[in-house]
């Protein structure tokens, strides 16, 4: 006895050391092991030694052998119906009566096993069983041999080893309750064993050569070719699209299909999931891709392989499947005129090297820029006076010109980005509308493009309301009203100290209207949404800018020659209709321009027709604060509000008090500033907010110091 029992804790520990050690590193295993290795059918055979838990009439020696058949529920593999049957052996060791007690039990059972497999060669489980055991005692009796019925029920925990797919080996922890039906019930209650089962296990080992599922195919790919300026679409639309059949008789079920490309992506990309491709059915999918920055570094066409990463269950059973497929990617600057949007891709504001620029812009023209005057088409004006300084030059692509491949889904295009056009010095038409309208958007100008057959040039937005056109430009067919807003287009071939903004702007005009029918426009920042901007290392080019005062000299030229134009249009008008709200509206056009005396002399123009006339009087005062006449400004001012309170005149009440608060604080008056603030709250709190520093407890905030050096008034013409 003392044997066996030695063996027996010999060969646990040993099952235990190897179970141990073999568990850690594939504990991480994510696939599902219980139904990977699942099989139809297994038998075995188990050996357990029992103690009773309580007090017997001698000792035994108390042996189990049985054997077992088990089929495991295919749908729920980790749940496994058995039937066994065996032997219990009592083998007394009482020296009186040696063999007065001794009888073999022999019983059939009915359970289940509950078994999960958390590593490659091991599980953990536990089974619970009941059955019936018939006891023959051939010696208790001298006149014969004895029987006794009894009731089992057992439970088991399993902790099993599975050298290969077919052999188990379990180590079985046990409890067995058993009763008598006979008054026979020496036996009744409790045994504790520890045991182990060998088990043999039918089916096909699925990591075997023959067994590697192979359910999909591909039956069609159509993916490129890749363009690098087309990576976000990718991300979200997807690089083309695969066709992929199930050739088997059966459904293949929760299939997740990803795509890799080595070398340009950093992790496969999740392309779909499908519930269920049913038998010998094909499904067609997107082909999603994530490529990294590195897509970009390639010069030239080349040919690359990815690979289609299938994951799905066949009959309950993880498959995986690699296979590859092949497209061309293209060089980082190409481009195909399918869909014009996609050059959106290659306007780049936050490139350092336009950045440098366009601050070296901004400080060159520090002294120039009209508060009052808009905006946009001043750094519009800026911008191209910038550019033109640098003597750009207009070169078709000797490969694919423009005018050749323009709606073509089949050419392919080069287009540079703007660093690389300021670098060369010259490009085509869509390089230089690039690097236009990347400048536009650096300096937080909206700005867009417009494609007719074989060109395409830059616009901008204005911000200009579509039925204020004449602040702009006195014809209407100068503008492109879109969503109720002014854009001009500007055509970047002419951009040179040759010609001049005007005259690209008139060209740009004519190209519009020449192509009603065939012409498209879109917004760089809409096109964006669907063909973001390509990366680019941040490092300054070192590029030499043009002549300051040449730059400067440009664009003072250009503000002259269209101040007169539409100052001319709106004089003529107003000499045309003797009406005091055109002359107030040409002194408010003239004042923009910073030509105060022909504002003047126009706002005096309109109070002769009508001396109450108030927005013209309160710009008046606007005059005097432009000139930095603040105690004039504030007496013209004051001398306004009695009337504002009896005229129904809300926009114009508001600009004066605001006008007046920005007064005081420029007289170094505060609380005066504070108090008349205030009342334009009362008026308008959400107009207000804009000069919100004007309410100050003591007016020593940076923002109000600088309210007499700002140079922006607001002015009114309400009527």
């Amino acid at each position: 006895m003392k044997t066996l029992k030695f063996r027996l804790r010999r060969w646990v520990n040993a099952f235990l050391v190897a179970w141990l050690a073999g568990s850690v590193p594939l504990f991480a295993q994510g696939t599902d092991l219980t139904a990977y290795y699942s099989y139809p059918i297994a038998i075995g055979a188990s050996f357990l030694a029992w103690q009773p838990l309580g007090s017997l009439n001698t000792s035994y020696q108390i042996s189990d052998f049985s054997g077992m058949v088990e089929v495991p529920i295919q749908t729920l593999p980790f749940l496994r119906p058995f039937a066994s049957i065996g032997i219990t052996r009592f083998d007394g060791l009482d020296k009186d009566f040696p063999d007065k007690w001794d009888h073999d039990r022999y019983y059939g059972s009915l359970g289940v096993h509950v078994a999960s497999r958390f590593a490659r060669n091991f599980e953990v489980g536990a089974s619970g069983s009941a059955g019936v055991a018939e006891a023959i005692f051939p010696n208790i009796d001298p006149s014969g041999t004895v029987g006794s019925t009894y009731l089992m029920a057992e439970g088991r925990g399993i902790f099993c080893l599975n050298p290969s797919y077919a052999f188990s080996i379990e180590l079985n922890p046990a409890l067995r309750w058993q009763k008598s039906l006979s008054p026979l019930t020496l036996y009744d209650g409790l045994f504790f064993s520890m045991g182990f089962s060998l088990g043999f296990r039918f089916g096909e080992d699925p990591d075997s050569a023959r067994s590697l599922i192979r359910s999909l195919r591909l039956s069609d790919a159509r993916l490129g070719p890749a363009y690098p300026a087309m990576r976000g679409y990718y991300a979200e639309t997807g690089l083309g699209e695969v066709s992929i059949e199930n050739s088997e008789k059966v459904a293949i079920t929760d299939v997740q299909v990803q795509f890799m490309q080595p070398g340009y992506m950093d992790s496969p990309t999740l392309s779909t999931t499908i519930s269920r491709i049913p038998p010998q059915g094909s499904v067609t999918i997107p082909i999603k891709a994530v490529f990294s920055d590195k897509i970009f570094s390639g010069e030239g066409a080349r040919k690359v392989t990815g690979e289609l990463i299938l994951s799905y269950l066949r009959s309950g059973k993880p498959a995986e499947q690699h296979l590859p497929v092949t497209y061309e990617l293209l060089d980082r600057r190409a481009i195909s005129w399918d869909d014009d949007r996609k050059v959106a891709a290659f306007i780049t504001p936050q490139d350092s090297a336009l950045k440098n620029f366009t601050a070296h812009l901004g400080r060159i023209f520090r002294d120039e820029i009209l508060p009052n005057w808009n905006q946009p088409i001043q750094v519009a004006m800026q911008t191209f006076s910038g550019l033109a300084t640098l003597d750009l030059l207009y070169q078709e692509d000797a490969s694919s010109p423009f005018t050749k491949v323009k709606g073509s889904s089949q050419a392919v295009d080069l287009v540079n980005t703007a660093r690389e056009t300021l670098a060369r010095r010259y490009g085509d038409c869509d390089d230089l509308t690039v690097l236009f309208c990347s400048m536009l958007e650096t300096r937080n100008v909206e700005s867009g493009f417009i494609t007719v057959p074989g060109h395409i040039l830059p616009a901008f937005n204005t911000g200009v309301r579509a039925a204020d056109y004449a602040l702009l430009h006195p014809d209407r067919s100068m503008t492109i009203p879109v969503d109720g807003e002014l854009w001009i287009p500007v055509e970047a071939t002419l951009l040179s100290s040759k010609s001049g903004f005007l005259a690209a702007w008139k060209r740009g005009a004519e190209y519009w209207t020449a192509n009603e029918g065939t012409r498209a426009f879109n917004s760089a920042r809409k096109a964006q949404l669907t063909f973001g901007p390509i990366p680019l290392e941040e490092r300054d080019l070192g590029l030499q800018y043009g002549d300051m005062k040449k730059t400067v000299s440009l664009y003072d030229s250009a503000v002259e020659e269209l101040g007169n134009l539409i100052t001319r249009s709106y004089k003529a008008l107003a000499e045309k209709s003797g009406n005091k709200q055109d002359f107030n509206k040409l002194g408010i056009l003239s004042a923009s321009l910073n030509r105060l005396n022909d504002a003047e002399d126009a706002f005096s123009r309109a109070l002769r027709l009508d001396a109450k006339f108030l927005p013209a009087i309160v710009n008046l005062g606007n005059l005097q604060f432009l000139r930095k006449e603040y105690s004039k400004a504030a007496s013209i001012y004051k001398s306004a509000i009695a009337q504002s309170k009896s005229a129904a005149l809300p926009k114009t009440s508001l600009a004066l008090l605001i006008n007046l608060a920005r007064t005081y604080s420029a007289l170094g008056q505060p609380a005066l500033a504070k108090e008349v603030y205030s009342q334009a709250v009362n008026i308008d709190p959400e107009r207000a907010r804009e000069f919100a520093y004007l309410g100050g407890a003591d007016g020593s905030t940076s923002r109000a110091a600088e309210a007499s050096t700002d140079g922006k008034v607001l002015f009114t013409d309400e009527e």
